[in-house]
């Protein structure tokens, strides 16, 4: 039995949300859970800034925050069966990788998210 893991993201982030459903659908991991934050928002800490760090991912008790929470699901993705899924385990496993283009994501949620005029901020 392999680790358990809750991921939590913005469920009004096209970028989050579609990462949601091909981990949900597409990964093949045996043992996660997906929450959208802005539906469950007492499931992030307090003083956490989803708009600033990106999602959560809970690993065995432990919290993931943004690109290191990125990074450690992409590294569990061992089978994808979708192409696109595979190329983003690819990018994100690697933390250099990660660490070059997450801040190119949250940069593009941001607009995203003023464009559909929905808050940033989660509450």
């Amino acid at each position: 039995m392999g680790s358990k893991l809750t991921f939590i993201y913005d469920g009004e982030c096209p970028f989050c949300n579609q990462f949601a459903e091909l981990i949900d659908l597409k990964s093949n991991l045996p043992n996660i859970e997906i929450k959208n934050a802005r539906e469950k928002p007492k499931e992030i800490p307090n003083d956490y800034d989803m708009d600033v760090n990106g999602a959560i991912l809970i690993k065995d008790g432990k919290f993931l925050y943004g690109e290191d929470a990125i990074h450690v699901i992409c590294s569990e993705i061992q089978t994808p069966s979708d192409a696109l899924l595979k190329m983003l385990s690819i990018i994100f496993s690697s933390k250099k990788r990660t660490s070059l283009t997450f801040p190119i994501l949250i940069t593009g949620r941001r607009i995203l998210l003023f464009l559909k005029g929905i808050p940033r901020k989660l509450g």
